[in-house]
């Protein structure tokens, strides 16, 4: 008899969501999809607001990436005063701003392995889920635990110290910053109390690689083959191909490496990208123009990053890119389960630029802002930890915000994860006529590859869907309407 798996909540993810899984009569798998169940409206929300309200706004989103979303919108609304597409702001206000970038990837990153996904790794997949958490990390890998603690302690200083506050900070603003560091909160992260200081985070970033390594060594067939599939990668890189998670031009390569997306102006993205909607899910479809909707979405992250970029400019991360791209002979790397390493380059990439930012004398600097002929329309993007996010707005003659459309990282996967899902529903519960819970675990895992944020990802634009059912007293069905 044909059943249906729901799996609810998916855990360990930020956001709330669910899987449902549809067997046949032989315990086939013929249908798996991740839902988003929230729904949130920001790009309504904000409609009618001053501009310069953008940044605070938005980044109440999320708890999780607020910063992403508060950079991505003053990055938008620089276009707009005037203050150029990201390279036009002040010394210190670009400066302060990357540092503020840099600890936001930091801190997520490092409670996203630590906290979230490594109890799998760990324990196993089909582990006790009693001790199959982060409660079962601090008991049984107390120093792992403390580790990853206080690597998020310091990112989150990082940014207490450039946005004002940890959460829902106000740090940045049309055109600029506004404050920069004493030289009392700069030598703080670099020469702070064992351990929160750069260089010991450098220490342990290479300690959190050395672990993913050994792991991988010892477990390479599960880690290469766990939800490995082929396909296209997006993300800004550096004009000159390298690594930026701030500021670049798109660029998208095929599951063979070739550029299908000619690192170009992202102020133009509507001209490459387009946005499917379908009726089963909160979570729109990004997809590129070019190729279709079938064929064209793609991949972002860590992962894609690291296969879309030339080179890292931190030589200790560029040491371990270069690991990486030999793993797979240079050929883009598909296998999901890599998306942690990759996380793990991150980190340390992080790490490295946190401290050269913090010995340049320009985050001292008094020259916070600047302004230059404003305009109507702007697009602010930047990598954020779980990949490429755009914010785009358009003001009217009253300074008010009359439309905003974001595409955030998770939606960017959308497509990606749901394939993610239906491989390893049908690698793990094809088969089994009882379903174990160690086996739906598995499919939270293929999603918790990603780091979702699916509070971030719940927007719709334009025609979402809604259906209306009408029942009486007793339950019955007596209308039903869609939009």
């Amino acid at each position: 008899m044909p059943r249906k798996i729901t799996i609810e909540p998916v855990t360990r993810v930020e956001g709330h969501g669910k899987v449902t899984i549809h067997m046949d009569e032989d315990n086939q798998v013929v249908q798996s999809r991740l839902h988003i169940v929230e729904f949130r409206g920001f790009e309504r929300f904000v409609q009618g607001r001053p501009y310069w309200e953008a940044p605070v706004l938005v980044q109440r989103l999320c708890g999780i990436c607020p910063v992403s979303h508060h950079l991505a919108a003053a990055k938008a609304l620089d276009v707009i005063v005037g203050a150029g597409t990201g390279d036009g702001l002040t010394p210190t206000g670009e400066k302060m701003r990357r540092l503020m970038h840099y600890g936001q990837i930091f801190q997520s990153h490092a409670l996203h392995f630590f906290h979230l996904a490594s109890p799998d790794l760990l324990f196993g997949i089909e582990a006790d889920p009693n001790i199959r958490n982060i409660i079962g990390v601090a008991m049984e890998h107390k120093d792992l635990a403390i580790q990853g603690v206080m690597m998020r302690k310091f990112g989150q200083e990082v940014i207490k110290a450039t946005a004002g506050k940890k959460i829902h900070g106000t740090g940045a603003i049309p055109g600029g910053i506004n404050k920069s560091l004493t030289k009392e909160e700069r030598d703080s992260f670099l020469k702070g109390e064992d351990p929160l200081n750069t260089d010991k985070m450098i220490e342990w970033s290479l300690g959190a690689l050395d672990f993913f390594k050994t792991y991988h060594k010892a477990n390479q067939q599960l880690v290469d083959n766990f939800a490995s599939f082929p396909s296209s990668h997006l993300s800004l890189v550096r004009k000159d191909g390298a690594m930026d998670l701030y500021h670049g031009v798109l660029r998208a390569i095929d599951s063979e490496g070739k550029k299908i997306l000619h690192d170009v102006d992202y102020q133009n993205y509507t001209e490459y990208i387009g946005e499917e909607v379908k009726n089963w899910t909160y979570m729109k479809f990004p997809f590129l123009k070019e190729i279709g909707k079938k064929d064209g979405w793609y991949r972002v992250g860590p992962l894609a990053r690291m296969n879309t970029v030339d080179f890292i400019p931190t030589p200790l991360a560029q040491k371990e890119l270069e690991e990486f791209k030999a793993y797979t002979n240079g050929k883009p790397n598909g296998m999901s389960m890599h998306m942690h390493w990759a996380r793990l380059i991150e980190i340390l990439h992080s790490a490295e630029q946190m401290k050269d930012l913090l010995n340049d004398p320009d985050i001292m600097g008094k020259d916070l802002v600047t302004k230059g002929t404003k305009t109507n329309e702007g697009v602010g993007l930047l990598e954020a930890p779980r990949g490429t996010l755009f914010h785009h707005y358009k003001i009217n003659d009253h300074d008010q915000i009359e439309m905003a459309n974001l595409i955030v990282s998770t939606t960017n996967n959308n497509i990606p994860m749901n394939l993610a899902v239906e491989s390893v529903a049908k690698q793990y519960l094809t088969g089994h006529a009882v379903i174990s819970e160690g086996m739906m675990n598995a499919v939270e895992v293929a999603i918790r590859a990603y780091d979702p944020c699916l509070s971030c990802a719940t927007h719709a634009l334009g025609k979402m869907p809604l259906e209306i059912s009408l029942l009486d007293k007793d339950d019955r069905l007596i209308d039903r309407k869609n939009s």
